[in-house]
């Protein structure tokens, strides 16, 4: 799958990705809700046989008004691009979005955009979609701008999950922080993951007998703190169960930076410069302070029995649950 950059020298795109249908919005987390509106362009695309693209923007809206705030992304772009690869995309175009293309008109971003650059023969988006300077335009405008210049438009409304609640990315990201990542894997349909490139640390799991690859997260990530059961998935796409330590490190060390910390089942090897995942499938424990290394080996024992069990009955929740975590 292509991942487009507006912003690159080359900025056309190849006429085999014009004329196709696109589905527009952020789509952080590519959840259940996100994936009402991503199907039905699928489905559009394979009944006219066109091509099917993603036009997104980047970075989030959201860090470029608040900058001292920055949004946790529930996937980065590059996570995101390769989610709607699995879903069946043929492109992902990642639109540059800073303040001068927000105070762009309506009419502008369609013309210079869906019209001149992309070609597009129908866009598909939910039903609350708003673009251009202060957010002006609107569902009523976009359908009426399809009229007018001969593209079709489908507007798909909020999906609600079993208990009747809108899903949203805040409400999952809300979910992670409190460590709900079983909630969270429901909504988003496939288990929370993080990438991220194994580093260097103190070595000190190594030394009590539960090594573990160590991973720096972005200060914006709200994972709850903790002790968690998950699987890793090596840059080779090799996948080990193990249980994951989010946090300081209060028994160790005073004034840690947070990490990631997974020890692999039935693995030993250099990870060190890889970037690999971590799906998330169940929160054990909160992270706690022992009284010297003694109780803190005899708990991560316990650690690694409880995330055994509770790995080994696990199935996916669909295809993009098989396709990430198993």
């Amino acid at each position: 799958m292509t991942v487009f950059h507006r912003n690159e020298k080359r900025g056309e795109l190849p006429a085999s990705l014009k004329g196709g249908v696109i589905a527009i919005g952020n789509f952080d987390g590519v959840h259940r809700g996100h994936q009402g509106v991503l199907s039905r362009a699928l489905e559009i695309a394979a009944d006219r046989n066109i091509p099917s693209l993603v036009l997104t923007f980047e970075p989030h809206p959201r860090t470029v008004f608040r900058p001292d705030e920055p949004v946790f992304r529930l996937t980065p772009a590059p996570l995101k691009a390769k989610l709607l690869e699995l879903l069946g995309f043929n492109a992902v175009l990642e639109y540059p979005f800073d303040r001068s293309f927000s105070s762009r008109s309506p009419e502008e971003f369609i013309q210079s955009i869906l019209i001149d650059w992309i070609g597009a023969s129908d866009i598909v988006t939910g039903f609350d979609f708003h673009f251009g300077k202060n957010r002006e335009g609107g569902p009523a405008f976009l359908l009426a701008s399809g009229g007018k210049h001969g593209f079709g438009v489908t507007l798909i409304d909020a999906f609600r999950d079993e208990g009747a609640h809108v899903i949203s990315s805040s409400l999952i990201r809300d979910l992670i922080a409190d460590g709900d990542v079983v909630q969270a894997a429901g909504l988003l349909g496939y288990r929370y993951t993080i990438e991220a490139e194994v580093i260097h640390g103190k070595k000190l799991g190594r030394t009590l007998g539960f090594p573990t690859a160590n991973m720096a997260l972005p200060p914006e990530v709200r994972l709850k703190p903790g002790i968690y059961a998950v699987r890793f998935r090596r840059a080779d796409g090799t996948i080990h169960d193990g249980v994951a330590n989010f946090g300081h490190r209060p028994t160790v060390t005073e004034d840690g930076a947070a990490l990631l910390e997974t020890m692999l089942f039935d693995f030993a090897g250099d990870l060190y410069g890889q970037t690999c995942s971590v799906s998330f499938f169940g929160f054990l424990r909160p992270e706690l302070k022992f009284d010297g290394l003694g109780p803190l080996v005899e708990q991560m024992n316990h650690d690694v029995e409880e995330a055994r069990a509770l790995l080994s009955g696990v199935k996916p929740f669909g295809p993009l649950d098989a396709e990430i975590a198993f």
